[in-house]
């Protein structure tokens, strides 16, 4: 007897030291990767100067910004490792190289990135941002602990500051659960702090979301050659490479004329949108028929269907809410994988599930820094500053850590939510849930509907050449018979 309970303690720390070394590793391939992308779009002015002081601090600060990256991919990950880890062991069963592959370890990925979500959104990044301002007490030695301590003291402040919000926001809402002791906070008032960051995570999803689906269409069409019904690329490729020419001889004339001086800088950024455009039409010229003529509409195609699915699902989600209480997302403690499929359809369903879900996180991104609101926070190669960076990296992981609750919401995945990504407090209110999907499904097939329409006239107003009538004219005036009779005479 006493010899089976030493093979069990065995066992249980063999998988503890198992389940260790394999998140290590993930966490350290994605480290790796997130340092790579901010060192590209660091400013790098910020690292190299002559205060070895200053390099010290924002290298610091750059390394806190890579661990918070991290934890913001992670946190993307979640769903489809979980989801695919299922599908994996329904698929082999008994086979002894997917031992590894278990409950506990998905169960541990959970907690580590809800722990390292909340250890970055209320220390880390905070104390990144005071940490780079800071210059140190007045009257106090110069040098970089002066600047920790007082990074220190102001995140002593503005944590008790917040927490001081949070017990008055819950003495409004839960008078007798307020009256608890502080020491109750670690159970109580930090994840109450944090469903309300989850919560502003998710409504910013469902703004940015629907958003970045129209937008999609318009980004991946600047990334891919347009097909051109009746273009003759060489005589416009002729005529661009003309007009840049004329312009860089007017931009680097010896002795320029008053007025070319006074509109240098507007006949430098003509000379840019020109030259772009050249580019531009140079790749449309050494692109294969295949990459023009199929590329481009099978890209499209493959976006509307992904967006289709999407609201489709979500209105199947909004009919299952009113008919049984149980599609309500909920917690899970205990995930039974490789028991039964998260979908009807099996692996290919578990595929197309995940496939949504990252389409959904990329969708997010793009309506986020396409949005008015949030456009400056665009980082830009080798010229973005340490400042602009936090701000990115705290956007992104309150995005990222909201969108396991996001799908789940929108009934994306049937796979419930683990840890305590499943106690937030308003997961469980019917009357949110349903209005947060029809809020959803309405604003996707308005923006779809808008984009789908302008993007069919812009195309064939373009393509049929009707975008160089005059400006007095109105383009959306123009009836269809037009367009037709336009195109037979060139035709002819």
């Amino acid at each position: 007897m006493e010899t089976d309970d030493v093979s069990v303690r065995e066992q249980l720390f063999h998988n503890r030291v198992r389940e260790t070394i394999i998140c290590v590793l993930l966490f350290t391939c994605l480290y790796m990767v997130c340092y790579l992308i901010l060192t590209h779009f660091k400013k790098t002015a910020e690292f190299v100067t002559d205060d070895i002081e200053d390099a010290t601090v924002n290298k610091i600060a750059l390394w806190l910004c890579t661990f918070t990256l991290s934890v913001a991919v992670c946190a993307v990950l979640l769903l489809p490792i979980s989801i695919l880890s299922n599908e994996v062991l329904l698929t082999f069963p008994q086979s002894y190289y997917m031992q590894w592959l278990n409950g506990s370890l998905i169960h541990g990925l959970w907690n580590l990135v809800f722990l390292f979500s909340n250890l970055s959104l209320v220390f880390l990044m905070p104390f990144a941002y005071f940490f780079t301002e800071s210059e140190g007490f007045a009257g106090s030695k110069k040098g970089v602990m002066a600047r920790v301590y007082e990074a220190v003291v102001l995140l002593l402040l503005l944590a008790l500051l917040v927490l001081g919000i949070v017990w008055v926001a819950s003495a409004f809402l839960h008078d007798n659960i307020a009256r608890k002791s502080l020491y109750d906070m670690w159970e109580y008032y930090l994840p109450y702090l944090y469903s309300g960051i989850s919560l502003c995570g998710v409504l910013l999803l469902l703004f940015c979301t629907p958003f970045g689906l129209s937008r999609m269409f318009s980004v991946t069409g600047s990334l891919l050659v347009k097909p051109r019904l009746l273009e003759d690329v060489e005589d416009t490729l002729n005529c661009t490479a003309f007009e840049e020419d004329s312009l860089y001889r007017k931009l680097n004339c010896g002795k320029p004329s008053c007025w070319v001086k006074l509109n240098m800088e507007a006949m430098r950024r003509e000379y840019q949108t020109v030259r772009s455009k050249r580019v531009a039409l140079e790749m449309r010229r050494k692109a294969s028929p295949w990459q023009r003529n199929l590329g481009y509409p099978l890209a499209m195609i493959m976006l509307l269907a992904l967006t289709v699915m999407c609201v489709l699902m979500v209105c199947f989600n909004v009919l299952e809410l009113l008919l049984d209480e149980t599609a309500l997302p909920r917690g899970m403690e205990d995930p039974h994988l490789g028991m039964a499929s998260f979908s009807m359809f099996g692996l290919l369903g578990a595929a197309v599930q995940v496939l949504l879900i990252l389409y959904l996180m990329l969708s997010s991104v793009v309506g986020f820094y396409s949005s008015s609101l949030f456009c400056g926070l665009l980082p830009r190669a080798k010229d973005t500053n340490l400042t602009q960076i936090i701000a990115n990296c705290v956007s992104l992981l309150i995005l990222s850590s909201a969108l396991p609750v996001f799908s789940r919401t929108l009934g994306i995945t049937r796979f419930d939510l683990l840890g305590d990504f499943g106690r937030y407090n308003w997961l469980g209110n019917f009357y949110i849930v349903f209005l947060y999907n029809m809020l959803f499904a309405g604003l996707t097939s308005a923006s779809l509907i808008k984009t789908v329409t302008w993007a069919v006239q812009r195309e064939l107003i373009r393509a049929f050449g009707l975008h160089r009538l005059p400006l007095t004219m109105s383009r959306s005036t123009v009836p269809f018979r037009l367009l037709l009779a336009s195109g037979l005479s060139k035709i002819q």
